[in-house]
Formats: structure tokens, C-alpha cells, sequence
């Protein structure tokens, strides 16, 4: 199951107290001071790892807290600083402030990583004939994450379209699937192989109308198709349901751009699936008449027509790439 929020809590380590000491032999019976200062106490990191794919274990497991710092000591001894606290997260997170709802970071790859929290300044010792002082606390607040998948392509359709049958045939992902809707309840991710290449293709759980204002969850599932590079539009030409192809479509693509005018600009594939079925060869004919775009058929059951679906994704996902790479170059 994909558990794509989370809030969690984080402390950073508090710093060491400053030593108040005095060095005294016979001939300084005063006493010279030379307390050591305090260490710095640890911060909280949160750093994007790839192989972690939801919060699941946020869920479990909420409280974070870096370590504290070890105090000073005589004969000017610094205090030891206290460790680091590094929180792993899957890539595609954004960290929230839970007090003002402000944005922390968003994690977008692997190897991202911000300081959340940091640790208490130690505190200075008597060296300099000062008064000794005690450590600060390190920062505490708590985050709200959220998780945006990061995927190259994510198919997008109404339920029981065929969409997670399609992404286990061209990839690895190994979903539930069965012949009745909403059978995918929440995003699943696959590596398609191109060559010597590969991207990532993500099975969008089913959307209906009004989804983009969170009817069946469908904001929650469309958040998560913001990421992607292209779109993959799958249209079931034979619908169990008697429903038309084509006003089935045109449904799908209002709800992507009431939710995002963004979204519904990003380069898009139309597949008319279920290619095998007895009259699927009329309701495409009609189809195509009516889209007037680009459409590629296939039969995901009888593995046809889909090496050229990924020839086609593949070149749309490096074109968008160069175009991005080109942007921020």
C-alpha cells in the first residue's frame, strides 16, 4: 500500500554545557581558568534515498531526535559535538512546517538533503575569565511530508482500462489485477527496459469525473502525476460498461486540465487498448476520427502492438528531459 503523508517530530541535539575550572599549583594558587567550551549538538537531516518508495515507516515510527552534545572539560578540553541525525525519505517528498505550513524542501532526487532541525550551540566554558555557560536546546518542530511519486511516464484512465495489465507487460511491476474497476488503489511503479535504456512508468489508480476536485480520491492520485515527464492516455475501445471511447476521453482530459493547466499541457501518448476484443477494430476507426491525434493500438493481453508504445513513451520521455536539461542549463 502507498501511505504518501506523514507527520513526524524532530529535535536536535542540545549543546554542551561550558566547564568552569581552574588550574592552580604552587605558584598560582589563584587559580588560572580554563574551562573548555561545550560541543554543538546534532542536527536532524532528512536526505532522499531511492530505495525507499512511501512514508510507511513514518507511520510507525514519528519521533526523531539528534544527539546531544558532550560538555567541556578542564585543562580547555572541547566538548565532543554531538551526531548528526539522517531521516531517509523516498525522493519525491516535500517537508512542510506543521506551525505555518510553509515549504521546507522539496526532496525531488536522491541525495537531496536539508537540515530540519538544527543542534544547540555548546555553551562556553571559563577560559577566558568568563563565566561558564550552558548549552543551548537544539530546534524542534514538527513536519508534514508529503510523497509525489517521481516517475518518467504515468498512465492515466478511466477504472478497469487496462492500465495496470499494460504496465506489467512492458515492465516490471507485478500488480493486482482483475476484470472489475478500482482494482489499483493506489500508484504502482515499473522500469520499462529500452535497449540499454530504461525509464520509470507509474499505473494511476482509476479516475472518474470530478476527480479533480477529490471525488474517488482523485486529487490525492493526480498529485502524483505532476511529476511526470509524459503522459500516457489510455482508452479502453470496448468498455464493459457500454460507455463511448470517445466521451470517455474527453472526461479524462477535462479532469487533467480542471486540476492542472500544467498538467494537461505535459506531451501525452493516446493507446487504445483491448485491441483484441470482437469490434474494437469499428470503435477504433471512429475514434481516430474524432481525436484527430496520434493514436497507437494494442492488445496488452496478446502482447501486440506494445514495443511500439514503448518506442513511442521512450522517445517522448528524452525529449522532454533534453527540454528540461535545457531550461535549467
Amino acid at each position: 500500500m502507498l501511505i504518501d503523508s506523514a507527520k513526524i517530530y524532530v529535535q536536535a541535539g542540545t549543546g554542551g554545557n561550558g566547564c568552569n575550572s581552574f588550574f592552580k599549583d604552587i605558584f598560582n594558587r589563584k587559580g588560572i581558568p580554563d574551562g573548555g567550551n561545550g560541543g554543538d549538538g546534532g542536527n536532524v537531516v532528512l536526505i532522499g534515498d531511492s530505495n525507499l518508495q512511501t512514508l510507511l515507516d513514518f507511520r510507525y515510527n514519528q519521533h526523531y531526535k539528534a544527539e546531544d552534545a558532550g560538555h567541556g572539560g578542564s585543562n580547555h578540553k572541547q566538548g565532543r559535538r554531538g551526531k548528526d541525525l539522517v531521516v531517509k525519505v523516498p525522493p519525491g517528498t516535500i517537508i512542510r512546517d506543521e506551525a505555518n505550513g510553509l515549504l521546507i524542501r522539496d526532496i525531488a532526487k536522491a541525495g537531496d538533503s536539508v537540515i530540519v532541525a538544527r543542534g544547540g550551540s555548546g555553551g562556553k566554558g571559563n577560559t577566558k575569565w568568563r563565566e561558564a555557560s550552558h548549552g543551548a536546546f537544539g530546534e524542534e518542530r514538527t513536519l508534514l511530508l508529503e510523497l509525489k511519486l517521481v516517475a518518467d511516464a504515468g498512465i492515466i484512465g478511466l477504472p478497469n482500462a487496462g492500465k495496470s495489465t499494460l504496465v506489467s507487460k512492458i515492465s516490471n511491476s507485478h500488480t493486482k489485477i482483475a476484470d472489475y474497476p478500482f482494482t489499483t488503489k493506489s500508484p504502482n511503479l515499473g522500469v520499462v527496459k529500452f535497449h540499454d535504456n530504461a525509464f520509470i512508468i507509474a499505473d494511476m489508480p482509476g479516475l472518474i469525473e470530478g476527480a479533480h476536485s477529490g471525488r474517488g480520491l482523485g486529487d490525492k492520485f493526480l498529485k502524483h502525476i505532476e511529476r511526470t515527464s509524459v503522459l500516457v492516455h489510455l482508452v479502453d475501445m470496448c468498455p464493459i460498461d457500454g460507455t463511448d471511447p470517445i466521451e470517455n476521453y474527453k472526461k479524462i482530459e477535462n479532469e487533467i486540465k480542471l486540476y492542472s493547466s500544467v498538467l494537461s499541457k505535459k506531451p501525452k501518448v493516446v493507446v487504445a487498448g483491448k485491441m483484441d476484443l470482437s469490434g474494437a477494430m469499428d470503435a477504433l476507426a471512429r475514434f481516430k476520427k474524432n481525436i484527430r491525434k496520434k493514436v497507437i493500438p494494442i492488445s496488452a493481453l496478446n502482447n501486440e502492438g506494445l514495443d511500439s508504445l514503448v518506442i513511442e513513451i521512450y522517445g517522448k520521455v528524452k525529449n522532454a528531459k533534453e527540454k528540461s536539461e535545457e531550461n535549467n542549463s
